[in-house]
């Protein structure tokens, strides 16, 4: 056995970014994936990172054949997932009622930016719309202008996460009851229970609307990016005053470490002083004063730095395939390790899902 996830199979039926990586994340744990792909993508999304330790088959979802070739995996599955505008499976004949016909255990998850109801359903959208509709994208960014956080939070954290917890709760269920059942993953959802902190704070008067006022914003300056001597950049973390202080004296910023600091009107000139500070010696000097002083402080590091760095080599957090470094799956487990492999053909796969069916592999 390897992975916590051996014995699950899984149909996934190609969309871009969060279903396939949340399809990487279910492969990587051990999971059987065979991804579904229109004949038009297929030659262009059979490798990458996203979509390398599965196989790809090539079906025109149009075609009943193609139609009756997925409920074949149907029959044999423990998961199908789609990230198509609602209505879509239906109309194609592989809406949730014919597939949990097919196999009443079925979990069947629907991956979508706005969910399968609410007046934007059928509208197009990409991770900074869900952003801006919960309130999160309003609080991210300068004073002057929200800036979109690349696109981890809506897509990666709202989507991709949140269908890996809802499948495997999914899954849980079907064990104990024998019932599959719908999942309506919805990133805008995702989004706000991500962002329901700063919504408690809000109600509790401890959160302002203009950006860069808060704790957590970049108004802080013990919690803030600094430009150091070379141009490069600190992450200060010390939110906690021990790891203020630990940090006030490092930098040689006394009053950063007084229970002052913690006060909003304080800042803007407790900011101007550390910027300053920082800028009198190189990242990587700061780095060496800081390491074991429990100031809360890293290097701002870029893509070909951060492979290369000593607690990322320590815990052999990338690796390298033909393209490049890529990130090591995540999480560690003890004894049923995740691990990225070369994907198994597809027709040893379609083996699998036939065995479970008790039928013959599709065609």
């Amino acid at each position: 056995m390897s992975g916590p996830l051996h014995g699950i199979r899984i149909v996934e039926i190609s969309a871009v970014g969060p279903v396939a990586l949340f399809a990487t994340i279910m492969a990587d744990l051990g999971a059987t994936v065979i991804r579904v792909d229109r004949p038009s993508h297929f030659e262009g999304r059979k490798e990458g990172a996203h979509v390398a330790n599965r196989p790809v088959v090539d079906r025109d979802l149009k075609q009943p054949e193609s139609v009756a070739f997925v409920l074949d995996l149907v029959r044999g599955a423990d998961v199908l997932i789609e990230g198509y505008r609602p209505g879509v499976m239906e109309r194609l004949g592989l809406g949730p009622d014919v597939c949990l016909a097919a196999n009443p255990k079925l979990v069947f998850a629907r991956m979508t930016g706005w969910g399968q109801q609410g007046p934007f359903a059928g509208e197009p959208g990409h991770d900074i719309n869900y952003l801006a509709l919960t309130g999160a994208l309003a609080a991210i960014g300068t004073e002057q202008e929200p800036i979109p956080p690349l696109n981890l939070i809506a897509d990666y954290g709202g989507g991709s996460m949140f269908a890996c917890v809802g499948v495997l709760a999914a899954l849980l269920s079907a064990l104990r009851s024998g019932k599959g059942q719908v999942i309506d993953v919805a990133m805008i959802d995702g989004v706000g229970s991500l962002f329901s902190m700063q919504y408690e704070r809000y109600a509790q008067g401890l959160w302002n609307n203009a950006r860069r006022t808060n704790t957590l914003d970049g108004a802080a300056p013990y919690y803030g990016c600094y430009p150091c001597k070379d141009g490069k950049w600190v992450a200060a973390g010390a939110l906690e005053m021990k790891f203020r202080r630990a940090m006030a004296n490092t930098i040689g910023v006394p009053e950063l470490g007084e229970e002052s600091s913690s006060d909003p009107a304080s800042w803007p000139q407790l900011r101007t002083r550390v910027a300053e500070a920082f800028k009198t010696a190189t990242r990587d000097e700061w780095m060496e004063r800081m390491y074991g002083r429990e100031t809360c402080c890293t290097p701002i590091l870029d893509m070909d730095e951060a492979p290369h760095h000593p607690h990322n080599v320590a815990r052999t957090g990338f690796f390298q395939d033909q393209g490049g470094w890529v990130p090591s799956p995540a999480p560690r487990f003890s004894a049923t390790p995740a691990e990225r492999k070369a994907p198994r053909t597809a027709e040893d796969v379609l083996k699998d899902f036939a065995a479970a069916a008790g039928t013959a592999p599709p065609a």
